[in-house]
């Protein structure tokens, strides 16, 4: 208080002092009346504005509101909605213009054409009729079969139907294998080496995940629509699929001939049956389409004891592969047992890339023992021959050595493990009770894949290549034999001349 009045007397002395220096000027004839008031004078506060924001922010919105009932201070979606409108409005006025510009131009376009029909009639007309045709073709669009519903209705009618099934959560690292290090030697000798699992993992990854796995790649990589797994029993080609799946979070439709045996049943349930795979597909990518025993589709004579009508989807997939797209996150991947009963050139058709899948080598082997021992519970110990366990399993899968290990290391062996270490011979038993992969069922494998697209060319330049050695050695012997020859000749004729 005592300080607002000292302030209050020096600003009235100030101003009384004011009073009396512009009379006295203004008797003397002093032109200065327009000068400024002498002073202490406070700078602009940038605090004020704010402050006034927020007081008539508070005045329009939070003055009237009752927040007694709004004791966790939950949001507001009105007020939400109010700051968002403008956003949105702003938006839409763009895609809204652009779209007004594009109607205007083809409106435009539309009266140019117009007017040069009318110029020059008759042939104009049928080639016009023409283009209309062939453009009514390309343009054609897919008739939606379920406008009306929704997608969460679709996606429960096939799971009700087992088209959309679970799949086990597996990495592609679960894939074991080791690299083949002795195909170069091989390639070296003319021997065509068989592919190691390690390739057959790194092909899947490179084909399958890493295209499906973003839009963006999917887009601009080379576009892969189609996969065939083939392999003997036990090699991990429905493993493969999981993995695709899991690593990408694609959704699983079973298209198995077994699976989708008795369900939308006839011509216009078929045709069902494929809008709700590619609606839902499309519409939640990325999504697997699984066809297990591929080449039952484009089998030669069908069985008598085959019910599954598996020939079903024989004339459609070709169709639906063709109408895929990039921007379609989908892939049909197919699995096969025995490839060679069904028609090379369909299955080649339909599926865009083909993995072979070999029996494991030695390396593999010997990776598969140690780390599935490992997983399961299982101790590595110098009794433990792995070596030698890796050379006597030649021929058995990986599904093969898999078994034989859960078969050994069960709960009551694992706990034994202290007193008792494992031994080779105690996984020789449950190997001998199954049928290896024996040469003859690899060498059909090889004879078959060397009828694909990709096994033609393999081979055709390897004979370009034996041809090309043996043609630079024979061209040598050649050009001697013909020097000999001439030198045979002059010697006759030298004879001829002495007679």
């Amino acid at each position: 208080q005592w300080y607002q009045r000292r302030v209050r007397k020096a600003v009235v002395s100030t101003q009384s002092t004011g009073k009396k220096k512009g009379k006295k000027k203004g008797k003397k004839g002093d032109s200065g009346g327009g000068d400024e008031e002498e002073g202490f004078k406070l700078a602009p506060s940038t605090f004020i504005p704010g402050i006034d924001e927020a007081s008539t922010n508070y005045d329009e919105i939070w003055k009237t509101r009752d927040e007694t009932d709004n004791f966790q201070q939950k949001y507001d979606a009105e007020l939400i909605k109010e700051l968002k409108r403008g956003e949105v409005e702003g938006e839409i006025r763009v895609q809204v213009d652009d779209l007004m510009r594009q109607e205007l131009k083809n409106l435009k376009a539309a009266l140019q054409k117009d007017a040069g029909k009318k110029g020059g009639k008759g042939s104009a007309k049928k080639k016009g009729k023409k283009k209309d045709k062939k453009g009514g073709k390309k343009g054609k669009k897919e008739k939606d079969l379920t406008p009306d519903r929704t997608i969460e209705s679709l996606y429960e009618e096939l799971v009700k139907e087992g088209i959309l099934v679970q799949y086990p959560k597996v990495k592609i690292s679960d894939f074991m294998g080791e690299y083949s290090y002795l195909g170069t030697t091989l390639r070296q000798a003319n021997i065509e080496p068989m592919p190691s699992l390690a390739d057959v993992r790194r092909v899947t990854t490179e084909y399958g995940i890493l295209p499906m796995g973003s839009q963006t790649v999917h887009e601009t990589a080379p576009f892969i629509k189609s996969m065939l797994i083939a392999g003997p029993h036990g090699t991990g080609k429905r493993m493969l699929v999981n993995a695709i799946c899991s690593e990408l979070g694609a959704n699983l439709m079973d298209l198995t001939a077994e699976n989708i045996c008795g369900k939308y049943p006839g011509k216009a349930g078929l045709t069902m049956l494929l809008h709700l795979v590619m609606k839902v597909g499309k519409l939640l990518q990325p999504t697997v389409v699984y066809i297990g025993n591929a080449e039952k589709t484009f089998i030669k004579k069908v069985p008598k004891n085959d019910m599954s009508d598996p020939k079903r989807l024989k004339k459609e997939l070709p169709k639906i592969i063709k109408k895929m797209s990039a921007e379609d996150r989908i892939m049909f991947i197919g699995t096969s047992l025995t490839p060679w009963d069904g028609d090379v050139k369909g299955m080649c058709q339909v599926y865009q890339k083909i993995i072979l899948i070999p029996r494991p080598d030695y390396a593999s082997r010997y990776l598969l023992f140690k780390e599935l021992i490992l997983r399961m519970g299982g101790r590595l110990s110098a009794t433990l021959d792995l070596s030698s366990l890796a050379k006597i399993s030649d021929g058995y899968t990986p599904g093969h050595i898999m078994g034989a290990v859960k078969h050994v290391l069960t709960e009551r062996r694992v706990q034994q493990l202290t007193r008792k270490p494992l031994t080779a011979s105690e996984f020789v038993t449950p190997l001998a009770r199954v049928d290896p992969i024996y040469k003859e069922e690899e060498e059909q494998f090889k004879k078959w894949y060397s009828k694909t697209p990709l096994g033609k060319k393999r081979d055709k330049l390897k004979a370009e290549d034996e041809e090309g050695e043996g043609g630079g050695k024979g061209g040598k012997g050649a050009k001697g034999g013909k020097k000999k020859g001439k030198g045979k000749k002059k010697g006759k004729g030298k004879k001829k001349k002495g007679k």
